[in-house]
């Protein structure tokens, strides 16, 4: 990386950190949703304030790191709006009567995979969507706009959520670049939710949204030192989402404590017509009084807490085996019950993902998805994944095609809906999932299962199942690393408990270092 370049991104975070406070004393770099709250309540901040702070860190900081895809022009619009509902009542009387709550006036990142109906364009990172219209707000967007929430813009990703071709793009989409981890800038940031996770760590925005089917929340948490919440499959609606397949999408919060992000989980989950299926049966799971009643500071004790085999693989004297082994004593030390030594039934074979028939069963599921995904849009540069595949041919220098490919699209473009093959590879991996995770969950009587950063990701991803990833440390050279908590579908609820008090125990997070 030029000199040049790593001096400007020096210069500008120490003027930043010069300049991070607001009116009357208020810091908002690294600030919560409840102290912006407070902010708000006496004063010291306003939402146009905020929003400000925001733009002007993206100005500076998104050059270096590219983040974000694009800022909202509307933004500063929402932000005034709010705070004339604010200043039209008291902000007591306004929060205690339900007409506000604690995302009221904050600003929000959307991962660009999420549809807002507005000046914003959702293109999953890539130019062939550049352009289209969706009809309406994603379920999700309507449930932070009902919060009060201001949609800041649209955070980069991997492009198509990693899912074009085999070697993958490592936080790379055409419309956004390449984006680089903000603690070691040569480092991976991971994907694909690459662009949520280096905003919330580098204070672009109040709290941003990712999207997962296999790691793309837990995985950019990790390593960017931020805490990601994989909700069970359908707790929080899909209508609206650029998909990859309907059995394993799911929308979750990624922000810098466990406690903002579980505030945003309470935002978006609920029933959703558009998505009804999913969201109906999920339903059941959501707690009376929403999920803040778990973030319990001794949430850790009791709970039995399973340490599969195959995970925890780091050599002895690493940085990460000493800190991981730190880590279980303090969970231990906390009340936890851990079972180490477990082992997951055919873990082999569910990590396998181009051979356990998982490949065959999403590439007909993306297919089937994106078509009727991109038929739903009130207007379409590209129709169909035929569609896009040619655009790709046509825009190869655009879309690097010679460097990254799109093997993916190709063999997804080639099924033919969903036939006895994709039903076996479906039925294999529900199987995989029961005699797997679920079984040694329920033999054992866990509350979680725990593994380093993403490592849970394949084994959760076919079940639909929850997963939390807490900051856990920094490895030799700065970089980034998470632990996951992971359980049954429904046990958000226990998992918070944990990730919590785990987080409260440990307090790891430190922010960004911009390391060359």
């Amino acid at each position: 990386m030029p000199r040049q370049t790593l001096a400007m991104a020096a210069a500008y975070t120490f003027l930043v950190l010069l300049a991070v406070t607001g009116a009357h004393g208020f810091h908002i770099e690294e600030a919560t949703v409840e102290s912006i709250q407070q902010g708000f309540r006496n004063d010291s901040l306003t939402s146009v304030q905020l929003v400000r702070f925001y733009l002007d860190r993206i100005r500076g900081l998104n050059p270096l790191l590219r983040a974000v895809i694009e800022v909202n022009p509307d933004a500063l619009r929402q932000a005034a709006r709010a705070d004339a509902e604010r200043h039209r009542f008291s902000s007591v009387r306004f929060l205690a009567a339900g007409a506000g709550g604690l995302l009221h006036g904050v600003p929000v990142l959307l991962k660009d995979n999420i549809a807002t109906r507005d000046a914003l364009n959702t293109t999953a990172g890539s130019y062939a969507l550049l352009g289209s219209v969706p009809p309406r707000d994603a379920g999700v967007v309507s449930r932070l706009r009902r919060a009060g929430a201001v949609v800041l813009g649209k955070a980069n990703m991997d492009e198509w959520a990693n899912f074009r071709s085999l070697p993958g793009t490592e936080g790379w989409s055409a419309r956004g670049g390449q984006a680089r981890n903000p603690y070691v800038l040569t480092a991976s940031p991971c994907g694909s939710s690459t662009g949520s996770a280096i905003a919330a760590a580098t204070s672009m925005a109040a709290v941003t949204l990712g999207t997962e089917t296999d790691g793309s929340i837990l995985c950019p948490a990790s390593l960017n030192s931020v805490v990601g919440i994989k909700p069970t499959v359908g707790l929080t609606s899909r209508a609206g989402v650029v998909p990859v397949t309907p059995r394993q999408d799911t929308v979750g919060p990624i922000c810098r404590t466990v406690t903002d992000a579980v505030h945003v989980l309470d935002a978006i989950v609920g029933y959703d017509a558009l998505d009804a299926a999913a969201t109906g049966a999920a339903s059941k799971y959501i707690p009376h009084g929403g999920y803040v009643q778990f973030l319990k500071k001794h949430g850790l004790n009791g709970k039995r807490i399973g340490v599969p085999n195959g995970f925890f693989t780091y050599p002895n004297g690493t940085v990460q085996q000493m800190v991981y082994q730190q880590h279980l004593n303090t969970i231990r030390e906390q009340g936890a019950i851990v079972i180490e030594n477990l082992d997951i039934e055919n873990l082999s074979v569910i990590l396998d993902t181009l051979n356990n028939g998982e490949q065959f069963a999403l590439a007909a599921e993306f297919k089937l998805s994106l078509n009727t995904s991109l038929s739903d849009l009130s207007y379409y540069p590209v129709r169909s994944l035929a569609d896009v595949i040619a655009f790709n041919i046509a825009h190869p220098v655009e879309e690097k095609l010679e460097e990254i490919g799109q093997l993916i699209f190709l063999v997804a473009e080639n099924t033919t809906g969903i036939g006895a093959t994709e039903k076996a590879a479906i039925d294999r991996l529900n199987k995989l999932s029961a005699d797997g995770l679920e079984k040694l969950m329920k033999e054992h009587e866990l509350d979680a299962v725990m593994a380093p950063n993403n490592a849970l990701s394949p084994v959760l991803a076919i079940g639909g199942m929850p997963g939390i990833t807490v900051p856990a440390g920094y490895g030799a050279l700065g970089v980034p690393f998470g632990l996951s908590f992971g359980g049954l579908r429904g046990y958000e609820p226990r998992l918070i408990e944990m990730a919590y008090a785990f987080e409260q125990a440990t307090k790891v997070r430190k922010p960004p270092t911009f390391l060359p």
